[in-house]
């Protein structure tokens, strides 16, 4: 790549709290701190694989709102257009499953400075000035009224300024709970988004979509919805909570692609294995490999992911290239 291109994410910025693992919430006594987010973790990882990310969030004017902005900053992500305010940082707790014991997540964002953040808080013509890519996930207007105005401003300006967008719609049905559901907000979000992550749930919820085959599926969302051109999926097959095997597929308006398998037998941690995917997604693109390509990069880190604790994938483009063509594996480096 010959210069940083740039990528801006959007997105709440949360403080993780959980047990050592295996210890169930119960047990605890202590838990671990990280901070982490869909949105950006993209960042992050666009950040580590040398690109010029933004990250932007609303975060509370305290010290765990500094502490956050801090670990991005740490990363190497811009944070010039975070807006501070409000008391209260969102949290997410993370109880680590293990065998066939799942892992839990009990959220705690009611309320949160990102919770009542407004559009007018952000420039967003300044903000995406220059931007190649724009990335948002259908966590973000499933927080609040807010949350998905600031979003869907975001999204008009990033098509106005000719900007690459992409959406991860994921939808989490606990999560909308200010009084509108995802068939009310999230069409006119996708219908200006170029490429969308979603399966075959994630289309019937956000987009009234009901269809059991995800070819066809895919059709009838780029007929609703022109704009989009590509939608992937990962696909998990879970044996127990440290053994999946995962593999993703894209349909690019002709063909679905498959990708290689990975079977994943020690699993640290799953958190951020999607946000992984979609950041080497977006590095494959904005790096104007072909699909398959693009979407080989992006398995690998997904699958590394899961070799991580944390929501960040800590990992280098080699080290994902180094996966892909199956060299080094588990081998001690020196």
């Amino acid at each position: 790549m010959k210069s940083k291109q740039k990528v801006v994410t959007f997105g709440e910025l949360m403080l993780r709290l959980s047990p050592p693992s295996p210890e169930r919430f119960i047990q605890a006594k202590e838990f671990e701190i990280t901070y982490g987010g869909s949105e950006a973790n993209v960042a992050v990882s666009l950040s580590l694989f040398g690109m010029a990310a933004t990250h932007v969030t609303r975060l509370p004017e305290n010290d765990f709102g500094k502490a956050a902005a801090a670990h991005l900053q740490s990363t190497g992500v811009n944070i010039e257009h975070i807006h501070f305010g409000g008391s209260r940082i969102g949290i997410y707790f993370l109880e680590h499953g293990a065998d066939h014991r799942s892992s839990r997540v009990i959220y705690d964002r009611s309320d949160s400075a990102f919770a009542n953040v407004k559009s007018a808080q952000f420039n967003w013509d300044e903000i995406l000035q220059g931007a190649a890519w724009f990335h948002w996930s259908g966590i973000t207007p499933a927080i609040s009224d807010g949350a998905a105005d600031a979003c869907y401003q975001a999204i008009r300006t990033a098509r106005k300024l000719g900007v690459k967008i992409s959406a991860d719609i994921n939808y989490r049905r606990n999560l909308w709970q200010y009084g509108k559901d995802a068939h009310e907000v999230m069409p006119p979000l996708i219908a200006e988004s170029d490429i969308i992550i979603g399966g075959l749930p994630d289309f019937e919820n956000c987009m009234d979509i009901t269809e059991s085959d995800f070819t066809e599926a895919c059709k009838k969302v780029q007929q609703k919805f022109p704009s989009v051109v590509k939608i992937v999926n990962t696909q998990r097959t879970s044996i127990h909570s440290s053994h999946n095997k995962i593999s993703a597929v894209l349909w690019d308006q002709r063909a679905l692609l498959q990708s290689k398998e990975y079977e994943l037998t020690h699993i640290v941690d799953r958190v951020g294995s999607g946000d992984a995917f979609m950041a080497g997604l977006i590095y494959g693109w904005l790096s104007n490999w072909k699909d398959q390509e693009v979407l080989e990069f992006a398995t690998a880190a997904c699958a590394l992911k899961h070799t991580i604790a944390g929501d960040i994938n800590l990992v280098s483009i080699e080290e994902v290239e180094t996966l892909m063509k199956g060299v080094n594996i588990g081998k001690l480096l020196r």
